[in-house]
């Protein structure tokens, strides 16, 4: 059986599509896998800021094209890329195993946590989500548009004069990176991205085969903090205009969701934890969305 797996052609998005195909090959040896780069949207431009160029999906669209019309067979994102709605004729498959979902930084020499640095630091950032919650924390730090893979981004530090910059901790860690981190950023300070750290494998909805392929490497628990944090995204109908972010802890039977909700200037963060049960993560991710889509009206009359 021959398999071929779509995927952008970053650094970050190779290592990504290798850990998955290795994790594939341990319970399917007798399986080839032939990897396909598709440059998307938002691989080609570059030099403007995501919320000016389009919405979620920038980066998976053209590989979902190649996924409908049988190019591929499978393909490799990361979920936090996701629209909530995926085309008709696709689905997800299993989901393995989360990387942290925390955000870092990497500061300069002499630096290593947010209170470390001084008054007016400069901090590069391409995300709303991160740049409110970092204003909220330190209201004094300028945060400047940066945008590029991990590499050139750490580069921009020095490039750019920057004090710092903000990046999933995932993408460091998958890219044998983690010496470069100064410190992890708290949940509770800055809120992570849905599914942060989660990897999205996208198939066709009748490809009984090849699902039955990546059920082998399910994470269960992954699974179900996903799909509370998704439902939250999908309730907010988020997207790359505003500061929005979900986070799921699993405590034994308990989940507990963090969601979080801005207006596109970032003067209004809301901010809501809600408990619920392990069985009904989409229910507790709509009911957080609920409640702070009524909390940030109330704001905004």
């Amino acid at each position: 059986m021959r398999v071929v797996v779509g995927t952008r052609g970053s650094k970050l998005a190779l290592t990504q599509t290798q850990w998955v195909i290795d994790q594939l090959r341990k319970y399917h040896p007798e399986v080839e896998f032939e990897v396909k780069i598709i440059k998307t949207k938002g691989d080609l431009i570059q030099h403007v800021s995501l919320d000016k160029i389009g919405d979620k999906g920038l980066f998976v669209r053209e590989i979902e094209q190649q996924l409908l019309d049988k190019e591929i067979d499978i393909a490799v994102h990361s979920m936090k890329d996701m629209p909530s709605k995926l085309p008709k004729g696709l689905k997800f498959a299993a989901v393995p195993k989360r990387e942290d979902p925390r955000d870092v930084l990497i500061l300069k020499d002499g630096y290593k946590t947010l209170e470390d640095l001084p008054k007016g630091a400069k901090i590069g950032t391409g995300s709303k989500r991160r740049k409110y919650q970092l204003l909220k924390y330190r209201p004094d730090l300028d945060i400047l548009s940066i945008r590029g893979n991990i590499d050139t981004r750490i580069r921009k530090i020095e490039d750019e004069n920057l004090d710092g910059i903000v990046l999933a901790a995932a993408g460091i860690l998958r890219a044998g990176m983690s010496e470069m981190i100064s410190s992890y950023i708290p949940v509770d300070i800055m809120v992570p991205a849905p599914a942060q750290g989660a990897l999205a494998i996208q198939i066709r909805e009748a490809d009984l085969e090849i699902e039955a392929l990546i059920e082998s490497i399910k994470d269960v628990e992954t699974e179900i903090r996903v799909a509370a944090e998704r439902a939250f995204l999908a309730g907010v109908n988020g997207g790359c205009h505003i500061p929005m972010g979900a986070y799921c802890e699993l405590e034994g039977d308990k989940l507990k969701l963090t969601g979080l909700y801005g207006s596109e200037n970032g003067n209004c963060l809301v901010r809501k934890c809600l408990e619920g049960g392990i069985e009904s993560p989409i229910e507790l991710g709509l009911e957080v969305a609920q409640f702070v889509l009524k909390e940030y009206d109330n704001y905004e009359r």
